[in-house]
């Protein structure tokens, strides 16, 4: 994991992706920077003390991660976001985040690209047993929940993606119950690691990659990680979602990463990163467990999976 936070001043040019393996100094946004529909400008930042996580972690290259994809509303072969998702209208966009918060509001994505933006290089471990690491950009959910002043009923958190089948054909067939859903416990969400994500490799987010803004939760399955979201609601019962309605018995709420707990029709001891031939030992909590196996502690988590 890398994590490297805004500095004070813009460069005029994006850093391509090339040059951002040579210059592991790159930083991407600012604060009150407003993003245009092409491109996210870039700046230089220091190295979070975290930074030596991935040390080891090259990130995948730009094709991989926007041609290898799981977003299901655009279709569920792997190829058919990238196809398929240019229908997908990112502006307007809004955001509403309400429930046992004492300050609901509706954010426009321009407002919510004013938080200070950190480049985040994390590693994505889908459930199917592949894997990449990839270069996000974003903020720390937890800043935007912060402003919202949660009661103390506030337990979980729900999420929410975009339905609208005229520029989403996937959502014309039954293959999932729209719209997508997905939830997390309230420490979950607070945790640093958590980040809403509004772009990759020095540009705006690709409609594949979940446009206009995603979560990204890199200790747990890929499919955690909602994309295109519209709706952000805090409560205090644990939120129904999408896999989990789909197969309760395949598909847990928590959905850590955890190289022992098999799936009931594949092993996930073992993963093959995109770009490699040979499998790779899946990490417990996907490499994180020093940063957050502490929110499970007490828990069975070959139950609670």
């Amino acid at each position: 994991m890398l994590i490297r936070k805004p500095a004070d001043h813009l460069p005029s040019d994006i850093t391509s992706e090339s040059v951002y393996f040579n210059r592991r100094a790159f930083m991407l946004g600012a604060a009150g920077l407003l993003l245009s529909a092409e491109t996210l400008a870039g700046l230089n930042a220091k190295k979070s003390p975290l930074s030596q996580l991935a040390a080891n972690d090259k990130p995948n290259s730009l094709k991989d991660i926007t041609s290898y994809n799981n977003f299901y509303e655009f279709g569920t072969d792997k190829s058919d976001p990238a196809q398929n998702a240019g229908s997908l209208k990112t502006r307007p966009w809004s955001v509403l985040v309400d429930g046992e918060v004492a300050k609901p509001r509706r954010f426009a994505i321009e407002d919510l690209l004013k938080f200070p933006l950190e480049e985040r290089v994390y590693r994505l471990r889908c459930v199917e047993g592949w894997s990449m690491v990839i270069p996000w950009v974003g903020f720390p959910l937890a800043s935007l929940l912060k402003q919202m002043n949660p009661t103390s009923r506030a337990k979980y958190v729900s999420f929410e993606t975009l339905q609208r089948p005229s520029e989403m054909p996937g959502q014309r067939t039954s293959v999932l119950e729209w719209p997508y859903r997905e939830g997390l416990r309230i420490d979950e969400a607070m945790h640093p690691l958590t980040i809403l994500a509004v772009g990759l490799y020095g540009n705006v987010l690709p409609n594949q990659n979940g446009a206009p803004i995603r979560l990204v939760v890199p200790w747990k399955y890929g499919f955690k990680s909602i994309k295109s979201i519209v709706r952000i609601r805090l409560q205090e019962t644990m939120p129904a979602t999408s896999w989990n309605l789909a197969n309760a018995h395949e598909y847990g709420f928590y959905s850590n990463v955890n190289p022992e707990v098999d799936h009931p029709r594949w092993s996930q001891a073992s993963e093959r990163r995109i770009g490699e031939f040979f499998k790779r030992k899946t990490l417990p909590f996907n490499g994180y467990a020093e940063q957050v196996a502490g929110l499970y502690r007490g828990m069975d988590l070959r139950k609670n999976y």
